[in-house]
């Protein structure tokens, strides 16, 4: 096969003669080539840490500082006072580059500067370190804020949920909890605070996510839309070729750290930490807990295609294959007629299977031979590629559409995704595209970033020729795609099977509908004077209290990347401000001014929790903490072990769009991606994300289980419509024909 021959490097035969080598100069010229980028790589992030540690400073800082310095020794004024002479006694004398006194006084200038400019250094970044811990001024347009204990704020948060004797009993544990076992638990805290980056960031990936048992398809898992207005081509291979093509223009900015961060409210930066993993990264299982392995590179991707594994290049040497050549080598996958090896075919089921059943399996099977060097290069890979036969696509005619597309990305089969790899680019047969993600090494913003700069260099920068194809002419000397090669045996086709069915049972019973919201977007809900993302959770709240005739918890992910290594909190979004609004609106007794003030006072009080989240003054990640803390002190606490065992029955997100400015929304208001979704959190409850796409749409995805007879996710979403049009309407908001 033509890739063994680029592989080889040497070969050498025993001859009576001795031993004869005989060189490959290809293969030794593509080891020679390989090695210079991995240099250039380095020298490139030697560069990047030297100024990131003088930062602010400069080398042309530096040097402005010196010539300063010898400029005004020039023309005899001493702004050392005296430091200069003190440096030049301390030199050495007599010999080397200290010889002549002129050199003397030059170096001594110098070592002057360079204290000069570090002190400067170290007082700005002190200075811009008590700037960015400053969070006054996302509260300063909206009035101050009673400093409440985080305790304090949990049973305001749970008031609304509680009738008299219950909301009773939960403040006697509150109190004893605060009174007797918080103070030694909080210590802790403080001490890893002092300790490690972030007190919290750790601990949630670990507990949250790694040591969950719980498969991952549907339970954590969540999925990417395309753009769903447009379509650039209807050729699969060329879409993909593009598309990996720009993926692995990000990692290079990446990895030369060459990407500008996403400024909170364009004000202050957030920390990128989380994107140091988005590629060559895989969840690697345990029977306890799972590790995620990122490699610093990887110069290949993994693709599955009608049960067969293959491995693509992605470099010639040290250069990035063409759009149209990774068009070319996908197409020789497309036209393969191999079948699938015994077992092949639904080997990914392991991955939306039971963790434990899953380590055990890849212990057993997967830990030596051909099966160990396959598993090996879909481990190893940048990211997972699914080529898929179905063609799923959003018609703004057909409703079940966009639902439909959903699906397909949440868990397709079951087995045509690697839901263990960092993320899986799904590349359908009508060259519609959609990502799945693994959760456990991000939040969602961080692929949206991605996401949206591989759309935009698709369509902006890459383009394609007349007839669908990428621009170039690819190079058909390149070797072709390698098929990775399996020996499964019986007992591990029966685990896998297990896993499919496990896995299938879980996607049988979620039910996701997903739906364009058209008569108003975020231009309009402005008009109400209160921010998009209020208007949403308030019109949820109503929807939900209509949909099952009470309140629930309700869970709303907010970024605390504004700290180091920050991750998320919760904003706790059913309060006794929204839910006297819902109240009054369900009544139909009350006056339409009397209705806007509820629904300010809601708006208000939702906004100032979101900031308050976002600054570090939420609540569920310290108790989490604190009962973190409490397990590996063998503590017990009634009030912690209650807290975190409340079920979030209604579990949201909004999506993040624009992080990047890759195109004018308003000059192409059709590039509009439809964002994403998960599954629901708990068994009676719903999921919602939701994307305020522009001025003019709003984009939802609600799932629920089918096993439910309290859930119905086309029942909620049609509540959720009617919820936003009651709201627009008290402020006599005008909308778009539907």
């Amino acid at each position: 096969m033509a890739e063994a021959h680029q592989a080889v490097a040497f070969q050498f035969t025993v001859t009576p003669d001795g031993v004869d080598f005989r060189l490959s100069r290809e293969a030794l010229k593509h080891v020679y080539l390989s090695g210079i980028n991995s240099w250039k790589k380095r020298l490139i992030r030697i560069k990047n840490g030297i100024l990131r540690g003088v930062y602010p400073g400069s080398p042309t800082s530096w040097l402005v500082v010196v010539m300063a310095t010898v400029g005004s020794s020039y023309c005899k004024v001493d702004i050392s006072m005296g430091l200069i002479c003190c440096i030049q006694r301390c030199l050495p004398e007599g010999c080397g580059p200290y010889r002549t006194p002129q050199t003397r006084a030059l170096l001594s200038m110098a070592i002057f500067s360079t204290g000069v400019w570090m002190m400067g250094i170290f007082f700005f970044r002190q200075t811009l370190k008590m700037l960015l811990s400053y969070h006054g001024w996302m509260f300063e347009m909206h009035g101050q804020t009673s400093h409440f204990t985080k305790v304090w704020a949990y049973l305001e948060s749970v008031r609304p949920l509680l009738d008299d004797e219950e909301y009773y009993r939960m403040e006697t544990l509150a109190k004893e909890f605060q009174d007797k076992t918080a103070p030694r638990l909080q210590k802790y805290l403080v001490l890893k605070s002092w300790w490690a980056t972030n007190y919290v960031s750790d601990w949630w990936e670990e507990y949250v996510y790694l040591r969950s048992r719980a498969p991952l398809v549907v339970n954590s898992n969540y999925y990417v839309m395309d753009f769903v207005l447009i379509k650039n081509t209807d050729i699969q291979a060329a879409r993909l070729g593009n598309i990996v093509h720009a993926m692995i223009m990000y990692r290079r900015k990446l990895d030369r750290e060459e990407i500008k961060p996403v400024m909170a409210l364009g004000i202050v930066p957030m920390c990128s930490y989380q994107m140091e993993r988005m590629f060559n990264t895989t969840r690697i299982p345990g029977k306890e807990t799972d590790l995620l392995q990122h490699l610093s590179d990887s110069r290949h991707v993994a693709v599955y295609h009608k049960g067969r594994f293959f491995k693509v290049w992605l470099y010639e040497g040290s250069h990035l294959l063409k759009p149209c050549d990774l068009e070319m080598q996908f197409q020789r996958i497309l036209d393969d007629p191999s079948p699938p090896q015994p077992g092949e075919e639904k080997l990914a089921a392991l991955t939306a299977g039971g963790r434990v059943e899953w380590a055990q399996a890849r212990q057993a099977f997967f830990s030596s031979g051909k099966n160990k060097t396959a598993l090996d290069a879909i481990e190893r890979a940048a990211f997972f590629v699914a080529l898929d036969e179905e063609s799923p696509h959003y018609d703004p005619e057909d409703e079940a559409s966009l639902s439909l597309y959903g699906k397909a990305l949440l868990h397709g089969n079951c087995y045509n995704r690697w839901f263990d790899k960092s993320f899986t680019i799904i590349a359908f047969k009508n060259g519609q595209l959609g990502l799945n993600t693994e959760h456990a090494w991000a939040d969602a913003p961080v692929i949206g970033h991605l996401w949206e700069f591989v759309l935009g260099t698709d369509t902006f920068h890459l383009g394609y020729t007349e007839t669908g194809h990428c621009l170039g002419k690819p190079n058909p000397m390149l070797a072709a795609p390698q098929r990775l090669q399996w020996d499964i045996p019986e007992q591990c086709q029966a685990v896998i099977e297990r896993s499919y069915q496990v896995a299938t049972a879980l996607a049988d019973d979620v039910e996701l509908y997903c739906f364009q919201f058209l008569p108003f977007g975020k231009g309009l809900i402005k008009k109400c004077r209160t921010s998009p993302d209020a208007f949403v959770q308030i019109a949820l709240q109503l929807a939900h209290f209509r949909d099952r005739g009470k309140f629930c918890l309700t869970y709303e992910a907010s970024m605390t990347r504004m700290f180091r290594e920050g991750r998320t909190e919760t904003v706790r979004s059913c309060t006794s401000e929204s839910t006297a609004f819902v109240q009054a609106m369900v009544k139909g007794s009350h006056m339409k001014a009397d209705l806007q003030d509820l629904f300010r006072k809601a708006s208000k009080k939702h906004q100032n929790m979101y900031r308050l989240a976002m600054t570090g003054a939420g609540i569920d990640r310290h108790l989490f903490c604190l009962y973190v803390v409490s397990k590996y002190l063998g503590v017990s606490s009634p009030f912690l072990a209650e807290v975190l065992s409340e079920p979030w029955r209604l579990s949201t997100s909004q999506i993040a769009q624009f992080q990047i400015r890759m195109f004018d929304p308003e000059q192409y208001p059709n590039h509009l991606g439809a964002g994403g979704g998960f599954g629901p959190v708990a068994d009676d409850g719903y999921g919602v994300s939701y994307m305020i796409a522009g001025e003019n749409t709003i984009f939802f995805h609600i799932s629920s289980k089918f096993s439910s007879s309290e859930t119905n996710a086309q029942r909620f979403g049609n509540h959720i419509r009617q919820a936003l049009l009651d709201i627009a309407d008290l402020f006599q908001v005008p909308k778009a024909d539907s």
